[in-house]
């Protein structure tokens, strides 16, 4: 009897403990529901479309010479440009065209087109608005400021924000005599004289005389100034004539400063760099 007992008891215990459930894992790490915050994205860098309908001036008339200022450290900021990635001409084709036949004008009289700047992107617009604000930087004030306070270039004109010239028609241009003479390159640190000075002391520019230098920041450069006498004179009134028989006008206080009339893009300012990708 007490053998058949301790059976049922062994029995029972065995039973029992098979039935007792299977530890379970631990409990895996919370997972992100539709809830929980998402990840910060990498921002994407974005790239200014192309500019349409534009061409690189020399090669749609290769007759033209270019001197593209900002590019170069010989500019009134006296170093290259944000923007200017390469020294070319961008222009919208109407603009182009009527250009070249200003350049078919000129050459009859002896003379070629030589364009200083063309489209200008806006992020070079927001590169001089910010040195404007940086008082110690002024190492080409003697040439294209000597006499005007830097506070005041965009106060009287000289530097505008936004600018026409973002807009695709509008340039900065001068006349040289055809054949063009050489031009002596511009050595940084080289010495400076003001760009009111007479022709022969100034820059040596391959341009004929407009009575002051390029960018010339100062009344003298007004297209009209009664100060400009004689063959600087003359010059400008050729250069205008030229320029406005084929539908520009003139920004009167520059004698450089030529915008088409019938423009393509009167209320657009575009962000591409200046370079040959950004011409479609």
């Amino acid at each position: 009897m007490r053998y058949r007992l301790a059976v049922v008891l062994a029995l029972a215990t065995l039973l029992g403990g098979c039935s007792r459930p299977e530890p379970r894992p631990a409990p895996a790490t919370p997972q992100p529901t539709s809830t929980s915050p998402t990840p910060t994205p990498t921002p994407s860098i974005s790239v200014p479309a192309p500019l349409p309908g534009f061409v690189v001036l020399t090669d749609f008339d290769p007759r033209i010479h270019a001197d593209i200022r900002y590019a170069t450290a010989h500019n009134f900021v006296g170093r290259p440009i944000t923007g200017y990635r390469e020294p070319l001409c961008l222009l919208t084709r109407q603009a182009a065209e009527a250009l070249r036949r200003v350049q078919d004008a000129a050459l009859a009289g002896g003379h070629s087109l030589k364009v200083y700047d063309c489209y200008r992107p806006q992020p070079a617009v927001d590169d001089f608005v910010a040195w404007s604000k940086r008082p110690g930087e002024q190492q080409t004030k003697a040439e294209f400021y000597p006499d005007l306070a830097k506070n005041r270039l965009f106060s009287d004109g000289y530097i505008g924000a936004p600018t026409a010239h973002s807009r695709g028609s509008t340039l900065d241009l001068t006349l040289v005599d055809e054949p063009a003479a050489g031009q002596p390159p511009y050595r940084v640190g080289q010495p400076l004289v003001a760009c009111t000075a007479p022709r022969g002391q100034r820059f040596a520019d391959n341009s004929i005389d407009m009575g002051t230098g390029f960018d010339c920041f100062d009344p003298r450069a007004h297209t009209a100034d009664p100060r400009v006498t004689g063959t600087a004179r003359d010059n400008r009134r050729l250069l205008r004539r030229l320029m406005t028989d084929a539908g520009f006008v003139n920004y009167d206080r520059e004698w450089w400063h030529y915008s088409l009339r019938d423009e393509p893009y009167p209320d657009t300012f575009f962000g591409a760099p200046v370079a040959r990708s950004s011409v479609g």
